[in-house]
């Protein structure tokens, strides 16, 4: 049997396989799994995010990385896979926040920036000349009550109380379901997302790799950086 290369079905993204299958958004997925893993937790008032930056190299300035992003006041986004993509997703996001404020002088609801962004997406994968984004996005926000989408190449989307993209995000998930609880404060949420972070990313697991940020229900996005995500990472994991 001939492979989907050799029957040309994967040459473009308009050209559906006769299993009904687009090999370039799958394509696009695989590029999400050998992402680094990105997580979120509800917790009582807010979401958490956590993500593994994978700095490998000595040389290299951990803060210019970045793989969680402020989206607007009460919006924070999380990346896996290619983080140039994921950032272009990004800008389009704020300005889809911004042009909200302006036109209706209100925050944009969070699951209506998500089902935008998941538009933009799937839009990309039936136009001729371009490619799936080879990204997804955890995006985490309060706007009355927290909620956590996940987005996918295709631009399909799902909310969780807690979930991870990319490599080992199924050690994590398992993490998650063993030990997430209902109605979690903030400080157990974070203990929680560290925990589960270690799990994911195993020996590379260190305070330089490490972004995490929480959204409150009083619409603050917060991103722990220094002294204060040190000392949670020590609390949560030992690690110095």
């Amino acid at each position: 049997m001939q492979s989907p290369q050799m029957m040309g079905y994967d040459r473009a993204i308009t050209v559906f396989s006769p299993q009904g299958r687009l090999y370039q958004v799958e394509y696009a997925r695989e590029a999400v799994k050998k992402g680094t893993v990105s997580l979120g937790v509800v917790y009582q008032d807010g979401v958490v995010l956590a993500a593994d930056k994978n700095i490998t190299e000595e040389l290299m300035i951990p803060e210019s990385i970045e793989k969680i992003y402020q989206v607007d006041e009460h919006v924070g986004a999380a990346t896996s896979g290619l983080v140039a993509d994921g950032r272009r997703i990004v800008d389009r996001a704020r300005v889809m926040t911004q042009s909200h404020r302006l036109t209706y002088d209100e925050p944009m609801g969070v699951d209506t920036l998500t089902k935008d962004i998941c538009d933009y997406q799937q839009l990309h994968t039936q136009i001729a000349g371009t490619r799936p984004f080879g990204t997804a996005l955890l995006i985490a926000g309060v706007d009355g009550e927290p909620h956590l989408f996940e987005t996918d190449p295709s631009g399909s989307f799902w909310e969780y109380k807690a979930t991870a993209i990319g490599e080992n995000s199924d050690k994590v998930k398992a993490h998650f379901a063993k030990h997430y609880k209902e109605a979690m404060n903030l400080d157990q949420a974070i203990d929680l997302a560290l925990k589960a972070l270690q799990k994911g990313t195993e020996d590379h697991f260190s305070e330089k790799s490490i972004e995490l940020a929480y959204i409150t229900k009083d619409r603050k996005f917060v991103k722990l950086k220094g002294a204060d995500l040190k000392k949670q990472i020590q609390k949560s994991t030992g690690k110095k």
